[in-house]
């Protein structure tokens, strides 16, 4: 699962990547620094599998991940292919979540590409062109549907009902995440249109050292603009989090952390936050070789889950065996839970809780 970091050039997008990931993409004061997308696998944290590896003791321990993309700044007129907009319009679609950053900080030294600090704007500049792409393809699709329904086609005329429905809303600046629409026309013809303004989005404040707890005016101003979209909202000191970032010792880390009175990295904040975007959450496997967590959708069921481990345990699925992380904590170990009968046997049917420790029984 890929979520994109987008904004305009030079608002702190490959500064963030490079705090999250490590990889150290380009970042430079000027527009365009980055053109190819950079891709970074990000460790999920997560403390429940630190006190695990200290119940279970493991050769090895493996979190979850989430794969973060860098992709090139984004300009007026791009849904026409001004500046990289093809490329960067291309790169998007083939993110599942969007992290859009936005500057909300002054500073003379760091070139704005629309020569002023005005979030807001910025927001409405990459969402117009965003719109106007997925308007684009709601047109295009809508011909060849009219056409159909003309004839009398029902799903057709079920179908042309929901792309009008976008149609208008698009064409009025709401993007496709908040235009209401009922689930069966989501879920029927909508999805699968994979529009880009339909991917949920969390808005990252880039602020300066001073607004990294509380904010400033321009966040404020943001969170009301974006109040109708059900969107997350993040205040990140990016600068901030790049120096963290650099120190060598967790503890400097910490100690530079609670002198901004943060208790921990935002980028933690924002890394579960785009697991929880995605609408992942996690299982865990338990042993002596390995303690690692499993990204599953919320919702999926134990052969489900067993079959991101390898696809023959969900085709040859017979039962799971499942401890509640909180017992597995309260109890120390795996044994003294079955001990205690707090160790559940579940079928196919049974769905996954978010921080279930699993053992899986199958035959192929």
């Amino acid at each position: 699962m890929k979520a994109g970091i987008v904004g305009l050039p030079n608002v702190g997008k490959s500064t963030l990547f490079n705090c999250l990931s490590n990889a150290k993409a380009q970042s430079a004061n000027f527009p365009f620094c980055t053109i190819e997308p950079n891709i970074g696998v990000v460790n999920v944290p997560d403390n429940r599998l630190v006190k695990l590896e200290e119940l279970v003791e493991p050769e090895r321990v493996l979190p979850a991940t989430v794969e973060i993309v860098d992709i090139a700044g984004l300009v007026k007129g791009a849904s026409k292919g001004e500046g990289l907009g093809n490329q960067f319009l291309g790169n998007i679609r083939e993110t599942d979540a969007i992290l859009h950053v936005l500057r909300c900080f002054d500073n003379e030294n760091v070139v704005h590409v629309d020569g002023s600090v005005d979030p807001v704007r910025d927001k409405e500049t990459i969402d117009i062109e965003l719109q106007l792409k997925d308007l684009e393809t709601t047109e295009k699709r809508t011909d060849k549907v009219a056409r159909a329904a003309k004839t009398g086609d029902k799903e057709a005329q079920k179908e042309l009902a929901a792309l009008t429905k976008v149609k208008e809303g698009l064409e009025t600046g709401i993007s496709v995440r908040a235009i209401e629409l009922n689930e069966a026309e989501r879920e029927e013809y909508i999805n699968r249109m994979q529009y880009i303004t339909d991917k949920p989005v969390m808005y990252i404040c880039n602020v300066d050292e001073a607004a990294a707890v509380s904010g400033n005016d321009y966040v404020e101003k943001v969170k009301a603009a974006v109040v109708g979209e059900n969107a997350e909202v993040l205040v990140l000191a990016v600068g901030t989090e790049a120096d963290i970032t650099e120190l060598d010792t967790f503890e400097e880390r910490q100690m530079f952390l609670e002198d901004l009175g943060l208790d921990e990295p935002g980028s933690a904040k924002l890394i579960r936050g785009a697991y929880k975007l995605l609408d992942l959450q996690t299982y865990f496997t338990a042993g002596p070789k390995e303690v690692r967590a499993w990204t599953i959708p919320v919702g999926a069921t134990a052969p489900q889950a067993a079959g991101v481990i390898h696809t023959d345990f969900e085709k040859g699925f017979i039962r799971a065996e499942v401890i509640k992380y909180d017992d597995y904590v309260t109890y120390g170990s795996e044994a003294k839970v079955r001990e205690a009968g707090k160790l559940g046997i579940e079928g196919k049917e049974y769905v996954v809780q978010d921080g279930d420790v699993m053992h899986f029984r199958f035959n192929v």
